[in-house]
């Protein structure tokens, strides 16, 4: 039985992820801050033996934790999902707040993919997820977009590195997505065109048929925002940043 590890999978996209790993056969630990959502979720998933660890990964002995749990315990598969956003004009916004986000988006998933591709072996793969604003730009949410992209360019480097080894990493980008992200960041998906909204459970599938797969360093979710991705492509950069700048 192939066993996986998800952090932020009390909600969103990673409890999505966990649900759809769990019907495929995964033993699963999940990593999260409230341990009363982990406790139910476990109890609810398909199979048996399903784990959780209660840690904080914007603070150091949280992120050390489970770094500590990942090497002592082997896995096939790790998917680096947790991570939040704050939305507002940069100075406005409180600095502390933003300072444990990058710890949160950067510095955890670092220090997670060093444990876990420390003794990964052949066969194993590593999920860090991005998101499509790591590839563009977005004004009242600087911070953010510029911890996705360091994850973007972080995780495509670790899979031309691992690949020779049969180790898979690769970065999944998700578009906007009807989670309680956004409301949790300052904001809410209804501010955002339905249109280029993805469901939890339509992102997961995208991002198991990646693990499945194995061939890209770098997967975006969403027919719409390849398309968008692959527009912009064609436009001058301070084109792009004025699109992105509009919404």
């Amino acid at each position: 039985m192939k066993r996986a590890i998800i952090t932020g999978a009390s909600g969103g996209i990673g409890l999505a992820i966990a649900q759809q790993l769990a019907n495929k056969g995964y033993n699963l630990t999940l990593v999260a801050r409230n341990q009363e959502k982990l406790q139910a979720i476990v109890q609810t998933l398909e199979g048996k033996e399903h784990q959780f660890i209660t840690a904080d990964l914007s603070d150091n002995g949280g992120i050390e934790q489970v770094a500590k749990h990942i090497r002592t315990t082997p896995y096939d598969v790790l998917i680096n999902n947790a991570g939040a956003g704050v939305y507002g004009a940069f100075t406005e916004l409180n600095l502390e707040a933003q300072m444990n986000l990058i710890k949160l988006n950067m510095d955890a998933l670092v220090i997670l993919s060093y444990s876990f591709l420390k003794k990964a072996r052949s066969g194993d793969a590593l999920i860090n997820v991005g998101s499509v604003l790591g590839s563009t730009s977005y004004s009242g949410a600087s911070t953010y977009a510029g911890t996705k992209g360091f994850v973007v360019r972080f995780s495509e480097s670790l899979w031309n590195e691992y690949r020779k080894k049969g180790i898979y990493v690769c970065v999944f980008s998700p578009g906007l997505t009807s989670t309680h992200f956004h409301k949790a960041a300052g904001g809410d998906s209804s501010d955002f065109p339905a249109a280029i909204q993805q469901t939890a459970d339509e992102v997961a599938k995208e991002c198991i048929s990646a693990l499945n797969h194995r061939s890209k360093p770098h997967v975006v979710s969403g027919f719409m925002n390849r398309t968008m991705l692959l527009f912009y492509r064609l436009l001058p950069r301070k084109m792009i940043v004025k699109i992105m700048g509009s919404f």
